[in-house]
């Protein structure tokens, strides 16, 4: 079974050291993903519809909402994989433009060489998760070295938008981008998409196209993501057992709700909450 050996949180998104050893579904995220081999197994990931390696000099690298899954080898020894999830407001102290992290094509190709220095600085990073869990500050510092790195060799930064203008012109369809927001405010899933296309003012049809076009995943996944973000959440901040927090996200039955959790981290929503906690 896959481990979360540290997990860290704050504002500029998650890291987790996960020693994995089960695949994940295919799924998405609302922040830029970055994947380093730490130790352990050469292993790939499926991002779109093709399989990408992670190696020690290969990373993987996943756009906002990008559709990727976790391929496990069961013959092969485990993976410790450095996972990054990076909150596009916290790129943006860096470099305005760092904002578009969170859109399509942050990354040009979703797999590319690790070079000394990303490798070296993901090596530190990951040690010292290890070594001192309680170390945040020195880990966003250590991140901070490692995003730009990451950043510079892998996007093409340079012609990122400079301003939040331009940067909210690239965003979409205003209606998607309502929609979106309502779909991110509610706590439960109850609301049927059929209400979100009579919510954007469109037909089932054309809002399945337009919203897949403007977002990059259709509505349902799109829907799990948030799901899955809001479980993130609530783990990570209430005392709530798993159980209740099941009950408020609109599952019928805490299995579901550890089923879905693992499939999605990895990980039991327990587990999660435990090393988070553990390297606060």
């Amino acid at each position: 079974m896959s481990t979360a050996l540290r997990i860290a949180h704050g504002a500029f998104g998650r890291v987790a050291l996960l020693d994995m050893d089960r695949p994940l579904v295919r799924h998405a995220h609302p922040h830029c993903h970055v994947l380093l081999k730490v130790e352990g197994a050469d292993t790939a990931f499926v991002v779109g519809d093709t399989v990408y390696p992670l190696t020690d000099d290969t990373a993987v690298l996943v756009n906002g909402w990008q559709p990727h899954s976790y391929v496990h080898d069961p013959v092969k020894p485990r993976t410790v994989i450095l996972a990054l999830y990076i909150e596009p407001e916290w790129l943006m102290a860096f470099r305005p433009g760092w904002a578009a992290s969170g859109a399509p094509g942050f990354f040009s190709h979703p797999s590319g060489g690790v070079s000394p220095r990303i490798r070296s600085l993901s090596m530190d990073l990951a040690a010292d998760m290890m070594a001192r869990p309680q170390a945040r500050a020195a880990h966003e510092v250590a991140l901070s070295d490692l995003m730009i790195a990451v950043i510079e060799r892998f996007t093409p930064w340079r012609s990122f938008p400079a301003s939040i203008r331009e940067t909210n012109a690239r965003l979409g369809d205003w209606r998607i981008r309502r929609v979106t927001a309502s779909m991110r405010a509610a706590t439960r899933r109850d609301a049927g998409l059929d209400a979100y296309a009579k919510e954007a003012g469109l037909s089932r049809a054309h809002f399945f196209r337009l919203f897949e076009s403007t977002v990059g995943v259709p509505p349902r996944v799109y829907l799990n993501v948030v799901r899955m973000e809001q479980a993130v959440g609530a783990v990570l901040t209430q005392s709530a057992n798993v159980c209740d927090i099941s009950g408020q996200l609109g599952f019928a039955e805490p299995a579901h709700f550890t089923r879905f959790f693992r499939n999605h981290s990895g990980v039991s929503p327990s587990e999660f909450r435990s090393v988070s906690r553990f390297a606060n």
